[in-house]
């Protein structure tokens, strides 16, 4: 029998905490929403009172905060000012809590010192501020720091606000944090009460309705059976359908949104850095053409600065690779913050970044953003407990003089750029075209050289060494030659440092000191003994790790006895190379002889002098020539030689040329004679035929 009264009983109790559910939670929504929106008045009223009061410090706050890092930005004087002025402003108020932020998203003042320093550049109430809007954010939170101490089961009112400058331009953002438990409190007794009363007043309505259903079941029995099916029926249906609209609307809107979230981070990644937030090589790319098609149609000048980090690979190598992003956030910032007249920066890649100048009135104007660039380099970055010292070169092309299309004027400002680097670190160089003709003539002796390396072009020539006082033959150094069918012969101050710069000099090392090797016991196999034979090191062979499993190679391959080999080194190379004294000891205990060459016109530190394992020192040709003109040049050698006497080391004297000068060094102590006087340096064959026939 289809019963009326308890089905309506059922469904009525249903609908009725349905209804006074969703009454108390419209209630609740729309006391929330009033109370956060007159909150947020109050906090943008409260902001502004801030600026008002302490609008000084403030300001000198945030332009101090530049370069600062967080103990620096707590103990400023700004930062003093600002939590006095801040406590004493806020005090018996509903805000417990103010953060400041600059525009890179650091956190510059809070009442709780602690997060000063910390980045909230993700975060995204900052990111809308930081657009000109007022965001709000209610929360909870189980414990806070507050200006009276902490505080336990605290409702929040979190707003960002921006911070606008007198060009109205917005230099940071302020966030309040103000109390709204008393509220939050009150709203739910009032919901409880609001709830308890709709439901007393639809329960009354249920118990009237009630009655009337009892009394027309009796009426209705005859239909009880045919109404109770359908009304099941339909229940179920009606249930049915609207559980799968409910999961069909979700679904449609969980997909539109990360289709929504998708589309804008793969649009921001395909314009911008991942790491630095900076345009990206497309986007500098298109951004360059645009304004190309701009200077042609207004007959304008357009600059492109081409900026390269000098000291970045050793910072990167050194301290890994999460301080060397580090750093390149920082020096992004630095560009950001310093450099005023840039119309756009990127960075294309590594520690390479690039601008456009756009308007380019005069050279004038570019050489002072070359310089402003810099400048954004004198102070250290702190990263990571470390003051890093960084300094940039610049290179500089100009449209349309220096280029017409993106391709050229990229090319050329990069040409320009490693001319600053030769003239040192910090330097900038505009383009001209010689860089152009000087670059293809490297390109072409690199390629050159390459080959020669393959073929019979490279040869190794010897200059004799001779004992002082008998001029008998005690050495020879050997020195790389190198006859080119295209260039003729390549003096060796041409393709040498072009050696050192591409990287051929292992290649070009190994080499020589193979062939030298194989040289010297080819001889001693004819019959004619050179005793001893120099080969010059270069720094970047004695950064392989590999090089003394090579030398050793070259010894086993080539037969030659360690001790007839002699390896000559610079006091820069010893400087350039990590943990140089044990590399250099490791070739001493295998039994090859050590020469520092060039002594006197590097370092010359007697601190590392003493420790090095070195048998000889080379007095360099400028200190010779100057033997009977220049008096400083005598007293230099002769405090060579008692130097070299009191640590127990040969003297070769390099560049002698006259008997003069071979006269005053024999007599100065000195051991060995090498230059134009007893020969200069040449063939095997021709050396051989000068020195085989002398007594030896």
């Amino acid at each position: 029998m289809f019963n009326l009264a308890r089905y309506f009983s059922i469904l009525s109790l249903i609908l009725i905490g349905l209804a006074a559910g969703l009454l108390g939670l419209l209630y609740r929504e729309v006391s929330v929403h009033q109370m956060t929106s007159l909150a947020e008045d109050r906090n943008v009223a409260l902001a502004q009172v801030l600026k008002n009061v302490l609008g000084a410090p403030l300001n000198g706050l945030m332009a101090a905060s530049v370069g600062q890092d967080a103990s620096m930005l707590q103990e400023s004087d700004e930062s003093q000012a600002m939590q006095r002025g801040v406590k004493a402003l806020m005090g018996g108020t509903a805000v417990v809590k103010i953060k400041i932020y600059n525009r890179l998203g650091v956190t510059i003042f809070s009442t709780d010192p602690s997060q000063v320093g910390e980045s909230s550049l993700a975060n995204p109430g900052f990111k809308a501020a930081l657009g000109g809007q007022v965001v709000s954010d209610l929360t909870r939170r189980d414990t806070l720091d507050t200006f009276e101490g902490v505080r336990s089961g605290i409702d929040l009112l979190a707003t960002y606000i921006p911070i606008a400058g007198d060009a109205k331009a917005i230099e940071g953002v302020l966030e309040l944090y103000q109390d709204v438990s008393p509220f939050m409190a009150s709203l739910q007794r009032m919901l409880w009460i609001v709830t308890t009363v709709v439901a007393a007043v639809f329960a009354l309505l249920y118990l009237m309705q009630l009655l009337v259903v009892r009394r027309a079941q009796g009426i209705l029995h005859d239909q009880a059976e045919r109404i109770e099916a359908a009304r099941s029926t339909l229940e179920i249906q009606v249930d049915a359908r609207t559980t799968e609209l409910r999961r069909s609307n979700r679904q449609l809107e969980d997909e539109v949104a990360e289709r929504r979230q998708a589309e804008s981070k793969l649009n921001y990644l395909a314009y911008h850095d991942p790491l630095t937030g900076l345009a990206n090589r497309r986007y500098f790319l298109e951004r360059l053409e645009a304004s190309l098609s701009d200077a042609v149609a207004k007959e304008g000048r357009v600059a492109v600065l081409f900026i390269d980090l000098d000291q970045f690979k050793q910072v990167n190598d050194s301290l890994g690779h999460g301080v060397g992003d580090e750093l390149l956030v920082s020096v992004s910032a630095a560009l950001c913050e310093h450099v005023r007249l840039i119309d756009m920066i990127a960075r294309l890649g590594g520690d390479e970044f690039i601008c456009v100048m756009e308007a380019v009135r005069s050279e004038d104007e570019v050489a002072m953003l070359a310089q402003e660039v810099i400048a954004a380099f004198d102070a250290p970055f702190r990263i990571g407990g470390h003051d890093l010292f960084l300094t940039a070169s610049v290179g500089i092309s100009i449209f349309p003089n220096d280029g017409t299309s993106v391709g050229e004027l990229l090319r050329n400002a990069d040409t320009a750029m490693y001319r600053a680097k030769a003239l040192g670190r910090g330097h900038y160089h505009f383009y001209t075209p010689e860089m152009t003709r000087d670059a293809q003539e490297r390109i072409q002796i690199e390629m050159l050289l390459r080959r020669a390396l393959d073929s019979s072009e490279l040869s190794v020539h010897l200059q004799p060494q001779v004992e002082a006082r008998s001029g008998r033959l005690v050495g020879a150094e050997a020195l790389v030659r190198w006859e080119s069918p295209e260039l003729g012969n390549v003096p060796p101050a041409r393709f040498i440092p072009l050696a050192e710069d591409s990287g051929i000099i292992i290649a070009l090392g190994t080499w020589a000191l193979r062939e030298t090797c194989r040289q010297v016991m080819r001889w001693q196999a004819s019959g004619f003994e050179l005793p001893q034979v120099s080969v010059n090191l270069s720094v970047k062979q004695l950064e392989r790790p590999e090089f003394v499993g090579t030398l050793l190679e070259i010894l086993d391959e080539t037969g030659i006895e360690p001790g007839r080999l002699k390896l000559e080194i610079t006091e820069s190379v010893v400087m350039a190379v990590d943990d140089a004294f044990s590399l250099l000891d490791r070739l001493r205990r295998i039994g090859i002889s050590l020469a520092l060459d060039d002594f006197g016109t590097g370092y010359s530190s007697l601190s590392y002098l003493k420790m090095l394992p070195v048998q000889q020192l080379k007095i360099d040709r400028s200190f010779v020539v100057g033997i009977g003109t220049n008096p400083e040049d005598e007293a230099i050698i002769r405090s060579v030689m008692a130097l070299a006497q009191s640590l127990d080391f040969e003297v070769v004297a390099e560049g002698v040329e006259t008997a003069e000068q071979a006269a005053f060094l024999s007599e100065s102590g000195c051991h060995q004679l090498q230059g134009f006087l007893h020969g200069s340096a040449v063939a095997p064959a021709e050396f051989r035929a000068r020195w085989a026939s002398l007594p030896r």
